[in-house]
C-alpha cells in the first residue's frame, strides 16, 4: 500500500503542468511585480485581472528609435515572446491562436505588423541565463503619450493558460528629453538674483551707492593734499 501511495505521488509530480513565469525588467512595468516570479501575469492584456495601483513608471523613447526590452524568466518553459504597442490597453492585440493539445503551438509573425512590433523573441531562454535583452525597432513616425507596450510570453507543452503578460507605459516623441541639469538648477540656482554676490543691493546689476561715496571721499583728500603742497 505504501508503495502504491508513493507511486501515485510521483505520478502527480511528473504530470503536473509546469508554469513558466517572467518579470518585465525593461521597459519598467506599469504594475507592481511580486517576488520571486513577477505575479500577477495570467490575465490579458497586462497581467492583473483588473488594473489596480500602477507604479507610475513611464519610459521615454525617440520616434523610430530602439526600445530596450529585458525579461527575466524565473521559471523555465519552452515557448517565445511577443511585443506589441498601442495607444492604450484596449488597443492591444488579442493573443495568437493556439493549435494542438497542451498549448501545442502559436504562429509567429516573421514580419510583424502594428500593433505587433516583434515576435518569436527569446525562444531558447532559460532562467539559468538570467535577464535577457533585445532591441526592438519602433515604427517610423509613431508617437504617443503614455501608450502601452505589452510583452506576452507564449508557453508550449503547457496546460492553459498558454500566455503570460506584462505591460509598460512608454512615451514616444520626436523631441529629445530635456537633460537633467542636476541639483541647484533653475531660476533660484547658484548665487544669481537680486540679492546675490556680496551685498551690493543693486537690482539691475549696477554699482551700489556705498561704493560711489568711497570714490568721492578719496578724490577730495587728494585735492586737499595737492592744495597744501602749493601753499608751501
Amino acid at each position: 500500500m505504501r508503495t502504491a501511495l508513493l507511486a501515485s505521488v510521483l505520478l502527480l509530480a511528473v504530470s503536473a503542468p509546469a508554469h513558466a513565469h517572467f518579470k518585465l525588467v525593461a521597459p519598467a512595468s506599469m504594475t507592481a511585480q511580486s517576488e520571486p516570479n513577477g505575479d500577477p501575469q495570467k490575465d490579458a492584456p497586462c497581467g492583473p485581472a483588473v488594473l489596480g495601483a500602477e507604479t507610475g513608471a513611464v519610459t521615454s523613447v525617440m520616434t523610430g528609435g530602439m526600445l530596450t526590452v529585458t525579461v527575466d524568466e524565473t521559471i523555465d518553459h519552452p515557448g517565445h515572446y511577443r511585443v506589441a504597442i498601442a495607444q492604450d490597453a484596449a488597443g492591444l492585440p488579442a493573443p495568437p491562436t493556439v493549435t494542438g493539445a497542451q498549448c501545442g503551438s502559436a504562429p509567429i509573425q516573421a514580419n510583424p505588423t502594428m500593433p505587433v512590433i516583434a515576435d518569436g523573441l527569446f525562444a531558447q531562454l532559460t532562467g539559468a541565463q538570467g535577464a535577457a535583452t533585445v532591441q526592438v525597432q519602433l515604427p517610423a513616425g509613431f508617437t504617443c503619450n503614455n501608450c502601452v507596450v505589452q510583452v506576452l510570453e507564449f508557453m508550449s507543452a503547457h496546460a492553459e493558460p498558454c500566455f503570460y503578460y506584462h505591460c509598460a507605459r512608454v512615451t514616444i516623441s520626436d523631441t529629445p528629453a530635456a537633460p537633467d541639469a542636476g541639483p541647484g538648477a533653475g531660476p533660484d540656482a547658484g548665487t544669481s538674483g537680486p540679492d546675490a554676490g556680496t551685498g551690493t543691493g543693486s537690482v539691475d546689476g549696477g554699482c551700489s551707492t556705498g561704493g560711489g561715496g568711497g570714490l568721492a571721499g578719496t578724490a577730495l583728500l587728494v585735492g586737499l593734499f595737492a592744495l597744501r603742497r602749493r601753499r608751501r
